[in-house]
């Protein structure tokens, strides 16, 4: 039987009939690149990530930080990868900084920012999304909680977008590498100097409560604040941008939400929690295994690299009926998009505020959305899965420029 390939083009575009034929056929299973081994139903996902014992956190390096990178990455020393009881002392700090009512802050920046680039949209007429709308929006946020300069969004673009892309680069690409070690490099040198200018002086954000905080009288050290700043542009670029686009594209796919959530607003965090269930933006992380384990019967030997696949399993048949059907009225939405466990994503909350305002703000002012391409690209990565561009009409409503 031949490995499937993650990266060929078939599957990167639409991945999921080839998910579901795993979960018939081989739900545990080694496949390319590089034979490692997938997980590709809802409750063995759920279990490996329960289970920090055997399923170790440090498999995200592989991807993050390959051997082929020969350059250290930050993000490899942060939150994401730490196991017991490192990772809870590192989430006892952050939880400390943040908290709901941080969130609840930011609501009004997020809105106005949404409501002006809304009102863009609609002027303009006929945009590419997620530069023209969704990055602009989610950098706005980071910017009040880290102090970054907005100025610099296409910067933050790029090294997001090539530190989670490590893992889908040959070996043998070298340019590619070479840009992504400038990127890393780039990005380093920005938070060395943010941290030293709040050093300075502590100011009314999320990076200045950090250097506050304090846990059992151990202050976060300056790596531990430097792989922070990684997690959380990295994390808070990625997951919430292509949040936010993969909502614009199921409103471009399904033009029949747009009047439905105007007529019924209570559909609204429903719609998101299915655009998350059916488009998860984190498509898969990776664990490595501890000890020798089993799991449907299938022997990992032990330092395996295993990719739990949260998009495979989030369209599991045995957890939620007709799983390919979008439906945000389904009740079981026991939704994996942001992780599980002691690894639940601590941004959850600000990803899914920012997906409601900023879809609040666009139904009031875009009647309906229409692609502009007949094909996507989509991003090379393991871990997430978004398209590199969305070109999109927003045909506004006929009240929308005075309302």
């Amino acid at each position: 039987m031949t490995r499937l390939n993650l990266f060929a083009p078939d599957v990167r575009e639409n991945p999921y009939p080839f998910y579901a034929a795993l979960r018939r056929e081989s739900p545990v299973c080694q496949v390319d690149p590089n034979g490692m081994w997938v997980v590709t139903r809802y409750d063995d996902v759920v279990a490996a990530l329960k289970d920090t014992q055997v399923f170790s956190s440090a498999g995200l390096r592989l991807a993050s930080e390959p051997p082929y990178l020969r350059r250290h990455n930050p993000l490899s020393r942060s939150l994401l990868m730490a196991d017991p009881p490192r990772h809870g002392q590192l989430r006892g700090l952050i939880n400390r900084a943040f908290t709901a009512s941080t969130v609840a802050s930011l609501e009004p920046l997020m809105r106005s920012t949404a409501e002006r680039l809304a009102d863009e949209l609609v002027e303009r007429r006929t945009v590419e999304f997620i530069s023209d709308f969704a990055l602009r929006a989610q950098v706005s946020v980071l910017a009040q909680l880290l102090g970054l300069d907005p100025s610099l969004k296409q910067h933050f673009k790029r090294w997001a977008t090539d530190i989670v892309g490590v893992s889908g680069i040959s070996p043998e690409d070298r340019a590619r590498l070479d840009e992504v070690r400038g990127s890393i490099d780039e990005m380093e040198r920005y938070a060395q100097a943010l941290l030293a200018k709040r050093r300075s002086r502590l100011e009314d954000d999320w990076l200045s409560d950090l250097l506050r905080a304090r846990l059992d009288n151990n202050e976060l050290t300056d790596d531990d604040l430097i792989g922070f700043i990684f997690l959380f542009l990295v994390a808070g670029l990625e997951t919430t941008v292509t949040l936010m686009t993969q909502v614009v594209l199921t409103l471009a796919r399904r033009p029949e939400w747009m009047d439905r959530l105007r007529d019924e607003p209570a559909l609204i965090a429903p719609f998101i929690e299915e655009v998350l269930r059916v488009e998860p933006p984190i498509h898969a992380t990776i664990r490595l295994t501890l000890a020798e384990t089993q799991l449907r019967g299938v022997r990992l030997p032990a330092q395996s690299a295993v990719l739990l696949l949260v998009g495979s399993g989030l369209r599991d048949e045995a957890r939620f009926p007709d799983p390919d059907r979008f439906d945000p009225e389904r009740r079981a939405q026991a939704n994996l998009a942001f992780g599980h466990g002691a690894h639940f994503c601590v941004g959850a909350p600000l990803a899914r505020t920012q997906a409601r305002v900023v879809l609040e703000e666009l139904l009031r002012k875009v009647r309906r959305f229409e692609l502009r391409t007949e094909r996507l690209d989509w991003n090379m990565s393991l871990n997430t899965r978004c398209p590199l561009e969305l070109p999109v009409e927003a045909v506004s409503r006929p009240w929308a420029q005075c309302a």
